[in-house]
């Protein structure tokens, strides 16, 4: 059946009731996929997998698509200009980043108008000293469909600059270096890397080399500068392909550290700086056992579940270290769950989740507790910029779905505070817009926070459109923030709701556990009930509901699309993991191996029944669907595109309705979509403007 609407919204008044053009057709190809113990599906479209992206009938399919999704949206262009222009209109063009001091340096960014891209320039000594810039990035992408600059690394003297440049979007980036006296950039090239970089002595860089298939970090290497990348000393290998690995260098600048993490288990190693050979282990890797490791003025701070599933904090004197648990203490006790922690010399930052929000506490060395709590009903605090271990002042962020994010600092020593920034936002008052923090009751008795946030004068009445967004994995939680884009629903109506779902973990460890593996369906069923819950709560009308989730959270949609397609009118599933059982059975496919612990391994027979239960692709059926747009890029390393292209040719074959489904190919970009700060705003516009007709919005 079609979606019920009201009646002042039948789908005769959309702008794209009209004849339609022919959809793409993907050719049908048998094609067998067998998992160990004997399973068989057959894949139809598996022959739209190409991994040098060369395939000119492939690449045919997908400027179909794009085609397709043109036409579609020609009648919708000045809604589209109109959004556009809106959203960036409230973007300040001249806006510059905090700055924050690092060595002898103040470093920031700016923009200058119309730029897609900042410009990284920095101070010395103060902020009145003459501007020296760094970086160029508005030149450096000129003639570059995509490009992004990442992991930007100062030598501890502040001669050299040292960088990660992406111009594919596929996250394999290159390493440059800036030699900052002179402002040429050195012929040393290392490709192939993750955008994490760490000086070690004057001349030494430490990088993470990736693997060529599966882009897993697989190696830390010691770059010596003016030598050939050939030549670069191999300091550490992971040989387990389910973990990642990274380099950091600790807050007293003492130490270098190489993490290695899975799903379920973590290994710290640090060494002196300008020793990097030397690395000593801090707790071996163990079932279960997550941990991470700081130092500040002679303790280590670690970060660990060992004895509670929330995270406690404990310590141990440098003299510890290389003697695992010797002579730890405790710091915290069981409770909030302890998402992230900043280490200073006499105090440490931690932030929290309580009831949902992430909130500030500073814990002193004599064991004082100071919450930096907010009256807002949903909301976020961030560490950000902690650069000094020194200092008493301790940077963070604040921001809701009516507050643009603010920059602040509060000191441990004296309990003030102070606004470093306000995110301007012009043509922006939040007096006119209303956030909320309501509950939900899922189908088995969890109750599942919900932020909420629309225009001031909405009346509860059961009539309002809603726009639902959702992630729920990996443990990510998805946190309030303000959006400039989204105040152009709101000020057509839209409730916007933001679902914290199960498989995040903004209500703890737990929230996590019962969302994924084998209690995956969980994360499903809590998107559904807070539709559900919304509409009968009279925030929305049934029948008036838009969905969206990108990625992981792409799954989420299609799970949703074919569990609960009467909830509907419209699901933007955006980069969309859903070939789940295909691609985690290829251990040759990017992000495998190293999530087995995520979804299950389909490998084993009891994994590949749960997985298959709800992997969207494969539960595609012959039924109605809400109108759905889908996107992708070419180049995503994330998700390959062909996930999304095989679920949108298998959709169209099965699907009986005459909804509209449009696929979006980026042809120049990765998982994240176009680069620039309004060039992804064309892309959102687009989206937006689909959605609100959807939903029957013209204005």
């Amino acid at each position: 059946m079609r979606h019920l609407l009201t009646a002042s919204l039948l789908v005769s008044t959309s702008a794209l009731a009209q004849t339609l053009p022919t959809p793409p057709v993907a050719a049908q190809r048998a094609h067998e996929v067998r998992a160990p113990f004997g399973a068989v599906r057959n894949d139809e479209y598996y022959w739209l997998r190409d991994d040098m992206r060369k395939n000119p009938e492939m690449l045919g399919n997908l400027s179909a698509e794009n085609a397709y999704t043109d036409a579609i949206m020609a009648p919708l262009k000045p809604l589209q200009d109109k959004l556009y222009s809106e959203i960036t209109g409230r973007i300040k063009q001249d806006d510059s980043s905090v700055p924050y001091r690092e060595g002898d340096y103040y470093y920031y960014s700016r923009f200058t108008p119309g730029a897609d891209y900042p410009i990284i320039a920095r101070r010395k000594g103060a902020l009145t000293a003459p501007e020296q810039i760094l970086l160029d990035e508005p030149t450096m992408a000129k003639g570059s469909g995509y490009f992004a600059v990442s992991g930007f690394e100062p030598s501890h003297d502040g001669r050299y600059l040292a960088y990660a440049q992406d111009k594919i979007g596929r996250r394999q980036y290159v390493l440059k270096i800036l030699d900052t006296t002179t402002g040429k950039t050195l012929s040393d090239t290392v490709t192939n890397i993750e955008p994490n970089l760490v000086w070690g002595s004057a001349n030494q860089l430490l990088y993470v080399e990736k693997d060529p298939v599966t882009l897993q970090s697989k190696r830390i290497k010691l770059h010596i500068l003016g030598s050939p990348a050939a030549s670069d000393r191999l300091l550490y290998e992971e040989k387990d392909d389910t973990f990642n690995i990274g380099v950091r260098r600790t807050a007293s600048g003492r130490f270098v550290c190489i993490g290695a993490e899975a799903t379920t288990m973590t290994e710290q190693r640090c060494a002196p700086f300008g020793r990097p050979d030397a690395m000593t282990l801090i707790a071996p890797r163990t079932k279960d056992i997550l941990y991470s490791a700081d130092n500040a003025a002679g303790r280590w701070i670690v970060r660990t579940n060992a004895k509670s599933p929330n995270y406690q904090l404990m310590s141990f004197p440098d003299a510890a270290l290389g003697k695992p648990q010797s002579g730890w203490t405790v710091l915290t006790n069981p409770g909030d769950f302890i998402d992230d922690f900043a280490a200073f010399d006499t105090f440490t930052a931690i932030a929290e989740r309580h009831d949902g929000n992430k909130r500030l506490r500073l814990l002193s060395r004599t064991g004082k507790s100071t919450i930096v709590d907010a009256s807002e009903p949903a909301y976020q605090m961030s560490l950000d910029g902690n650069h000094e271990a020194a200092s008493p002042w301790v940077r963070y962020t604040y921001e809701s779905l009516v507050t643009p994010t603010t920059t602040l600092e509060w000191n441990a020593a004296t309990g003030k505070s102070r606004t470093l920034k306000v995110q301007p936002v012009p043509g922006y008052d939040a007096k006119n817009y209303v956030t909320e923090r309501v509950w939900t009751t899922a189908r088995d008795g969890a109750r599942v926070p919900v932020s909420i946030v629309y225009r001031k004068g909405l009346k509860r009445d059961g009539t309002a459109p809603l726009f639902q967004y959702a992630y729920g994995s990996y443990g990510i939680s998805s946190d309030p923030e303000y959006s400039n884009a989204t105040t152009s629903l709101l000020d057509r109506g839209v409730v916007f709701a933001l679902a914290h779902i199960r498989g995040g973990q903004e209500m703890g460890r737990q929230w996590f556990d019962d969302g994924h593996l084998t209690k995956k369906q969980n994360s499903f069923n809590d998107f559904i009930d807070v539709t559900r819950d919304l509409v009968a709560k009279g925030y929305a009308a049934k029948g008036r509901v838009a969905a969206r989730g990108g990625s992981a959270g792409g799954l989420l949609m299609g799970g949703v699309a074919n569990q609960a397609p009467q909830d509907y009118a419209v699901i933007v599933a955006q980069v969309p993991f859903v070939d789940v059982l295909t691609t985690m059975l290829d251990t040759s496919i990017p992000l495998t191996t190293n999530e087995f612990d995520q979804w299950g391994n389909p490998a084993n027979e009891a994994d590949y029944k749960v997985m298959a239960a709800y992997s969207p692709y494969d539960n595609v059926r012959a039924m109605a669907y809400p109108a759905m747009f889908v996107s992708t890029g070419l180049w995503d390393s994330q998700v390959q595109y062909y996930e999304p292209a095989k679920w949108v040719a298998r959709l169209r074959a099965k699907k009986t309705d005459g909804n509209p489904l449009l696929f979006r190919v980026n042809m120049e970009a990765g998982h994240g979509g176009k680069s620039g700060r309004f060039r992804s705003y064309r892309d959102q516009a687009e989206m937006y403007a689909f959605v609100l007709d959807r939903l029957g919005i013209k204005q």
